[in-house]
C-alpha cells in the first residue's frame, strides 16, 4: 500500500452559510511529514474529517493514488490504508495496553470468523503472530513494560503512544496524526518525533496536524497553514513561519 500520494484539490465544505473549508489545494507524498497548522478554529480537523469520510465534501476532489476517493465512506477509506489518530484520546480505558494495541491490526487479520470461533489452526498460528508483532511494536514504542497495564492507569503521554501505535499497527499508507504531543514536555515529543521520521522513511505518508510549532518545524519537509479554511501559506517550514501572513494569523495582528 507504500508509494501513493494524497491530493486535495479545490475541497470546499460549507456547513449551511459557514464556510469551514475553501479552496484547499494539499498534497502528502508517501515517505515524507507534511505538516498542516493553524490557529484554533481555522479548520484543520475539518479538513482531516473530509479526507477520511466523515465529513462530505461540498466541492472539490480527494485523490489517492490514481482512486478518487472523494464519495467513499470512512470505512471504505479505511481500507485503502487510512489511519488517524484524534486531538481527544480513544482508548478502551479498561482494556489492557496490548488489548488496545491488538484492535489496531484487526484489520490486517485473514482468518475467518468462524474459524476463530472454532479455534482452528489457522486461526490460532495468526493469533499467535498478531501478538508477537504486537509485542514489537510496543519494544518499538518503549512500552512493553506496560503491555498488561489497564490504559486507563497509564500518564496522558503514554496513553497518547498507545493511541499511536495502534494507528501505526494497521500498517497504514497514510498515517493523520491530530495534535499528537499535544501535553508532552519536549523530551517525550522528541522520542514521538524520532519514530514518526522512521516510519516516514519506511515509505508511510504523514499529515501531521500540531499546534506546537517548534516541534513542526522540526520536523517536517514541508508545511501548510490553515487559516478560515483557506491555505494562506505552504512550502518549506522556515520560510512558511516567517511569512507575515502567517505571523499575523497566529497574534492576531
Amino acid at each position: 500500500m507504500m508509494g501513493k500520494s494524497l491530493v486535495l484539490q479545490s475541497v470546499c465544505k460549507n456547513f449551511g452559510g459557514v464556510v469551514a473549508a475553501s479552496n484547499v489545494n494539499l498534497e502528502v507524498p508517501a515517505g515524507r511529514i507534511t505538516g498542516l497548522i493553524g490557529p484554533n478554529g481555522a479548520g484543520k480537523t475539518t479538513l482531516v474529517n473530509l479526507i477520511t469520510g466523515m465529513l462530505p465534501l461540498t466541492s472539490g476532489s480527494i485523490r489517492f493514488g490514481d482512486t478518487d476517493i472523494s464519495s467513499l465512506s470512512a470505512h471504505e477509506i479505511s481500507r485503502l490504508g487510512f489511519a488517524r489518530t484524534f486531538q481527544n484520546i480513544r482508548l478502551l480505558k479498561e482494556a489492557s495496553v496490548l488489548e488496545n494495541l491488538l484492535i489496531g491490526f484487526h484489520q490486517r487479520e485473514k482468518a475467518s470468523f468462524w474459524s476463530g470461533l472454532l479455534g482452528l489452526p489457522a486461526a490460532r498460528r495468526e493469533t499467535a503472530e498478531t501478538r508477537r508483532a504486537a509485542m514489537a511494536l510496543l519494544e518499538r514504542f518503549d512500552m512493553a513494560r506496560y503491555a498488561d497495564y489497564p490504559a486507563a492507569g497509564l500518564a496522558y503521554g503514554h496513553q497518547r503512544r498507545v493511541e499511536m501505535m495502534r494507528a501505526v499497527a494497521a500498517q497504514p499508507a497514510l498515517l493523520m496524526l491530530d495534535e499528537p504531543v499535544a501535553g508532552m514536555n519536549d523530551v517525550e515529543a522528541g522520542e514521538l518525533g524520532g519514530l514518526f521520521k522512521g516510519l516516514s522513511q519506511q515509505g508511510m505518508g504523514i499529515l501531521l496536524i500540531e499546534h506546537n510549532i517548534r516541534f513542526v518545524t522540526g520536523l517536517c519537509e514541508y508545511l501548510y497553514v490553515l487559516d478560515g479554511g483557506r491555505i494562506i501559506a505552504e512550502g518549506d517550514p522556515q520560510t512558511v513561519v516567517s511569512n507575515p501572513a502567517v505571523i499575523a494569523a497566529y497574534l492576531g495582528a
